[in-house]
């Protein structure tokens, strides 16, 4: 079964084009995520549309959305795939890969790729077999890509031969045996981008008691908080995750050392409890309540005519007082929520607590912020930098995250 992995399958110009919906029929119905690049050629053979909706994901074929400008980042699609599987393959962009050719989408995420990738070719026999083709199909191979070899027939030109695109079956079978053997090879060499890494993350809201049955919190989840934990365990790192009250849970496989919390008072020392000189990096999620009750009421207090007022004290700040004892090596990453002026308010928060990198999202980007599937992030750094990615599932963005934090390092 295929459950939980990401499979990038790009679609280039061929007749046998009509053979990927069946391949994306399998892949999906094992379990796997799976996206589609298509050429432009490829458009003309088979609909994104049909793609689209047989993989349950937009199919991407340009840079860009050219309707609200989105970036399609060949980056992300190339960090997110657990295998990236081209068919058909034309000999056009075989030639293309082979030379490092980049220009289509397609071809850039091959590029950027840091996954295992197979190719199976599609074309007529005299492309197949002529000098130039077979020259680069070798070139591809001793570049570590595998080659699904076609099968001989009847092909779309009338002549007979070798040609035709490996049957769906046999590419998917192909993509069993790659990942069986990639991952196989990640457990023997432990190979792990944050192996020997510790990380503490923030997660959830705090709630702030009034009385037995009255409190301040906030809208917070926890959910991308939690998605960051297990992206970093997937990496290899030692995850201590921090969380408020919160609906989410670990999976009973994980080694995620869970510590939960209740106040903005115990989230501090836990948090400053649990940093020290052999942490890595430093992830701070939660909604952490800014103010709290200056007294709390042990009975429940009864509505009268009058105005009730509440004096609220502020928190203690947890993000400024790991940033004024920050260890030598530590990664501090931040998040802010904000309503507007959202860029200059998170740089202001960047330097207040002393982040290296602070993770801006706004609540005026639909989809994004509590309670959602989804965010929209903007990252910004403490050197000015500052990279904005699209509206994704949350385990994407921390997939993004985790990715950034690993260029940092």
């Amino acid at each position: 079964m295929l459950k939980g992995k990401n499979i990038l399958l790009g679609i280039t110009g061929s007749i046998a084009a009509y053979k990927a919906a069946m391949l994306i029929r399998l892949l999906v119905k094992e379990g796997a995520d799976v996206k589609v690049i298509m050429t432009d050629m490829a458009k003309h053979f088979i609909t994104p549309l049909t793609m689209a909706t047989l993989s349950k994901n937009p199919v991407l074929v340009e840079f860009y959305n050219p309707e609200n400008g989105d970036w399609n980042s060949h980056v992300s699609l190339g960090i997110w795939a657990d295998i990236f599987v081209i068919a058909p393959a034309s000999a056009n962009t075989m030639a293309k890969m082979a030379g490092g050719i980049a220009d289509n989408l397609l071809l850039t995420t091959y590029l950027s790729s840091r996954c295992p990738v197979c190719i199976a070719p599609a074309m007529d026999l005299d492309m197949y077999m002529h000098p130039v083709t077979q020259k680069n199909i070798e070139l591809l191979r001793k570049e570590g890509v595998t080659m699904i070899e076609p099968e001989s027939g009847e092909l779309a030109s009338g002549l007979e031969g070798k040609g035709r695109m490996a049957n769906p079956e046999t590419i998917s079978s192909a993509v069993h045996d790659i990942l069986s053997k990639s991952s196989k090879k990640d457990k023997k060499n432990n190979n792990f981008p944050l192996k020997n890494k510790k990380v503490l993350i923030t997660a959830g809201p705090t709630v702030e008691k009034i009385d037995p049955v009255r409190y301040i919190s906030n809208f917070s989840t926890g959910k991308m908080g939690f998605a960051l934990a297990l992206q970093m365990e997937s990496m290899g790192a030692a995850v201590t995750l921090i969380s408020g009250p919160v609906q989410e849970t670990l999976p009973s496989e994980s080694k995620i050392e869970l510590i939960n919390i209740t106040s903005a008072q115990e989230m501090h020392n836990q948090t400053l409890n649990h940093y020290n000189e052999d942490t890595d990096i430093v992830i701070l999620a939660a909604a952490v309540s800014d103010y709290t009750p200056a007294s709390t009421h042990d009975a429940k207090l009864k509505r009268e005519k009058n105005n009730l007022n509440i004096e609220l004290l502020p928190t203690q700040d947890i993000a400024a007082e790991l940033g004024q004892n920050k260890n030598n090596k530590a990664i501090h990453i931040g998040f802010a929520l904000e309503t507007d002026d959202e860029i200059k308010n998170a740089k202001s928060k960047l330097l207040r607590k002393n982040f290296d990198a602070i993770v801006l999202n706004s609540l005026n980007d639909k989809g994004a912020g509590f309670a959602t599937q989804t965010n929209k992030i903007t990252i910004i750094s403490s050197k000015g930098e500052i990279i904005s990615y699209k509206l994704k599932d949350k385990k994407e963005v921390a997939r993004d995250i985790a990715d950034y934090i690993l260029t940092t390092l």
